[in-house]
């Protein structure tokens, strides 16, 4: 894997699960890394986890005037992942207009304030992690495909928008992540088992598999407009 040593790395959304893994990655690599979210003591205790070197810092990407203020005084960086989103979910019909438009806010027009305000060297990358429901919809998440849907188009318009900077989307399906940690053990692994029972790839994603395409579509410098799924075959069973 292609060094990454003083390339400066922003992961929105850096304090947990995918964002979290995708953090340890990029510094692995040697990269200077920087987690962003929402909650400070969460930042602290993830990159306490990183090794030396991780920088944190708190922002909202709800809200247009902390995305401008945090941009407007931060350096350009080499790499950007956006993995942060609270989407609540639930049929259309069953869904709250309120709760609708917070999931929109947050995944959907986080990721366009951020990709708004961010600078971005240029030959460096801007990654945005969708998700599976933009292909394979269901009916009790429909919201949610087409937030993923939306932020893969978004990606592919940039692309062209922002070039020389690439602009890319990795697509997760069910990963093993703190997500699901309101679920009652016995219930999430069974969760698990099934979905593994039913993927062509035999199990449940890991973070760390997500993690491993945003390296890919950050360092392949042939990469841009592109969406990578990385769902175990769960669009296609």
């Amino acid at each position: 894997m292609t060094s990454l040593a003083n390339q400066s790395i922003l992961i929105v959304g850096g304090s947990s699960g995918i964002g979290a893994a995708t953090a340890r990655a990029f510094a692995a690599l040697g990269a200077e890394v920087t987690i962003a979210s929402r909650n400070p003591q969460k930042l602290e205790e993830a990159a306490a986890t990183m090794g030396t070197g991780v920088r944190t810092a708190v922002l909202d990407i709800t809200s247009d005037d902390a995305v401008d203020a945090f941009f407007a005084g931060a350096p350009a960086f080499d790499h950007v992942v956006i993995s942060a989103a609270q989407t609540p979910t639930g049929p259309v019909r069953g869904l709250e207009r309120e709760d609708a438009y917070a999931a929109m806010s947050s995944k959907f027009w986080g990721a366009y304030r951020v990709a708004r305000a961010v600078r971005i060297k240029e030959g460096g990358s801007l990654t945005f992690v969708s998700g599976f429901l933009s292909v394979r919809p269901s009916k009790s998440s429909v919201l949610q495909g087409a937030i993923n849907a939306a932020l893969e188009a978004l990606a592919r318009g940039l692309a062209l928008e922002l070039s020389p900077v690439r602009v890319n989307t990795v697509s997760p399906g069910l990963i093993a992540t703190p997500l699901w940690s309101k679920l009652e053990d016995e219930a999430r692994e069974a969760m698990y088992e099934g979905a593994a029972a039913r993927l062509p790839a035999g199990r449940v994603g890991q973070p760390e598999d997500v993690a491993n395409a945003a390296l890919y579509l950050a360092t392949t410098r042939y990469a841009t407009g592109s969406t990578v799924l990385v769902d175990g075959g769960g669009a296609i069973a």
